[in-house]
């Protein structure tokens, strides 16, 4: 069984993000990049199920600027065969919409019985990519999995719900998005660091998928969140209570 895996760059999630001074856009100058934290739980899953014998091959595709190798070399460091890297400008931005439709170009061309993905990514935070995959294919979908079986063509997933658990079974090929509890990413270590450098690992651009994008989305302006204000001492409740009616609004 083959497994696509799919993950993103985007900034660390250690790393305080700051805003351009003419609040285009964030500033990545200098700023430490890293895989998607959801994606690399994804990539765990996908390793993992390679490990019992489930799966046969484990693919990792990323969409992005030339620099997203370094993402997937990390991904192959950790047990994947082999990347796929579907290059973009360095400044261009790719709506949720946008990754779907490429990644249902890469879907068709390598025809996976297992695609996984990260629920969200920690940067546009929209958790859309997968369901949007999911419809532009056809496959069945299972969200915001905490635990994955797979067993007589049919993949079992465990999903977090307001309620609590649901489990699902859907029949394969299947489209999986992870979440925080599904399992604990694993470290590289330095043999399989160097043993990713030599696997094989194949750039394509969106012209070669035959894709052409257009995004109806745009930008107008990105600030970052107003600072907390500290807090005060009241009197009385009395006066408590008025602060929340006048100034917090909240009552």
């Amino acid at each position: 069984m083959k497994v696509l895996v799919a993950v993103k760059r985007v900034i660390d999630y250690n790393v305080k993000v700051r805003v351009k001074p003419d609040e285009t856009d964030v500033d990545l100058a200098n700023v430490k990049m890293a895989m998607n934290p959801f994606c690399e739980i994804a990539v765990e899953e996908a390793v993992r199920l390679k490990e019992q014998g489930i799966a046969s091959e484990v693919v990792v595709v990323s969409i992005g600027p030339a620099k997203s190798e370094e993402q997937l070399r990390q991904a192959l460091a950790l047990g994947a065969d082999r990347g796929i890297l579907v290059t973009t400008g360095d400044d261009e931005k790719l709506t949720s919409l946008q990754v779907a439709k490429t990644l249902q170009a890469v879907v068709s061309e390598e025809k996976p019985e297992l695609i996984i993905l990260g629920k969200q990514s920690i940067d546009s935070d929209n958790n859309q990519t997968g369901q949007m995959l999911a419809a532009l294919t056809g496959l069945p979908q299972g969200t915001f999995a905490s635990k994955v079986a797979i067993a007589d063509g049919k993949v079992s997933v465990t999903r977090e719900v307001d309620g609590g658990l649901e489990t699902i079974r859907l029949s394969l090929p299947a489209v999986v998005t992870s979440d925080l509890r599904l399992n604990e990413p694993r470290f590289a270590k330095l043999p399989d660091i160097m043993k990713a450098k030599r696997k094989p690992l194949d750039k394509k651009s969106l012209e070669d998928l035959g894709i052409t994008l257009k995004t109806g989305v745009t930008t107008l302006k990105v600030t970052p969140p107003p600072e907390r204000k500290g807090g005060g001492k009241v009197a009385s409740v009395d006066e408590l209570v008025e602060k929340l009616k006048s100034e917090a609004k909240v009552i």
